[in-house]
């Protein structure tokens, strides 16, 4: 139902900046309550880094705030500009969208991940 493609990821040294990208398409792809990354925890798990609503409602891991923002231009691209980059800053980041099914419930729908690395 959503396909998601991002982009933008790459070698970078700690200081420098890089910008996500990810674009959804499909059938529900003009339909999504939300947009954001994710990358891994010690444990392999995806957690997020960053996500955007509809209503422009940001959240931002702690270790991420003041250095990565989040946009969305439209309902089906959203961005992560990555300024300041630390070390601690390498993984894979994924790109993730939902859809609301019902007040309380959602399909979730993910990106194959874009790896990020940042060297010192």
């Amino acid at each position: 139902q959503v396909q998601l493609m991002e982009s933008g990821g790459g070698l970078a040294q700690a200081g420098q900046s890089l910008k996500l990208s990810c674009s959804a398409s499909g059938r529900s792809s003009r339909n999504l309550y939300s947009m954001g990354w994710f990358r891994q925890d010690q444990n392999k798990r995806r957690q997020p880094v960053a996500t955007i609503n509809n209503a422009g409602r940001t959240y931002y891991a702690d270790a991420v705030k003041g250095r990565f923002t989040v946009s969305r231009d439209n309902v089906n691209t959203v961005y992560l500009q990555m300024n300041d980059l630390k070390v601690e800053d390498t993984n894979i980041y994924w790109c993730q969208a939902l859809v609301r099914t019902s007040q309380r419930d959602f399909d979730d729908y993910w990106g194959r991940g874009t790896q990020v690395t940042v060297s010192p």
